[in-house]
């Protein structure tokens, strides 16, 4: 073999060319992609599952409260402070804000860093008027069926609602988080009717598809019935 030749050799072989280099990148971005989407599905369920339980145990700290005072408590005095309201609630609108930590012991946001937003029926709220085995829940919570009727459920004492990871929300740090979409009317719902008589909260399978009926959904929602309400006070002998 010559020289040239020997050195034309060497040439071919001392480096990748930009075609390989292409190739690599695009199979380690391949491979990275196919890592990164369980990681963050992954991700995503712990999220949904911590804050699961952190609605749950607030219902519990909420059930406990009213077993020792006789009452529910009211919202927080703000998003900055955890103490109830000091003044009885007598609207819907009144009685719905957020949870108010610092009396219950518990967590304040969801796992997205959002405030828990909590509404409780005006009746069982009042300083001075415990809880009677008459009292009745005015809050509602609605779901849909696959076909997007909506399916009511009534006498419903107290709602926490966490907004999920998207749309909505408050988070501790001050900031309004905007809606982001014109689609998802439960959601919608959940965020800006929540202080009228009338108007019920909405729980339901998450979904992220538009056409789902009610649109995309990934509130999370928690409620205590009148019923429960009631069976706790009756077995802390707060009631006959």
């Amino acid at each position: 073999m010559t020289a040239f030749g020997a050195r034309t050799y060497v040439r071919r072989h001392e480096g990748f060319s930009l075609i390989e280099v292409a190739i690599v990148i695009l199979v380690m971005t391949l491979v990275l992609g196919s890592l990164l989407t369980p990681l963050n599905a992954q991700l995503e369920r712990r999220q949904i599952d911590e804050t699961q339980r952190a609605l749950e145990d607030i219902r519990e700290a909420l059930l406990g409260f009213a077993m020792a005072n006789g009452r529910l408590p009211r919202p927080a005095q703000s998003a900055a402070d955890g103490t109830e309201r000091s003044a009885n609630c007598t609207t819907h609108q009144d009685c719905t804000g957020f949870v108010p930590w610092v009396i219950l012991g518990t967590a304040r946001a969801d796992a997205w860093g959002k405030l828990i937003r909590y509404s409780v029926s005006p009746g069982l709220a009042q300083t001075g008027a415990p809880i009677a085995l008459a009292s009745s829940g005015t809050k509602r919570i609605r779901t849909r069926d696959p076909l997007g009727a909506p399916i009511l459920a009534d006498n419903v004492a107290a709602v926490l609602i966490s907004h999920g990871a998207r749309a909505w929300g408050h988070t501790i740090d001050g900031v309004d988080i905007p809606d982001g979409s014109s689609t998802n009317v439960d959601e919608d719902a959940n965020a800006t009717q929540y202080g009228r008589t009338t108007d019920p909260f909405y729980a339901r399978t998450m979904s992220q598809l538009v056409s789902s009926p009610g649109g995309e959904f990934d509130d999370l929602v928690v409620w205590i019935p009148q019923p429960l309400l009631l069976s706790r006070l009756v077995a802390a002998a707060k009631l006959p």
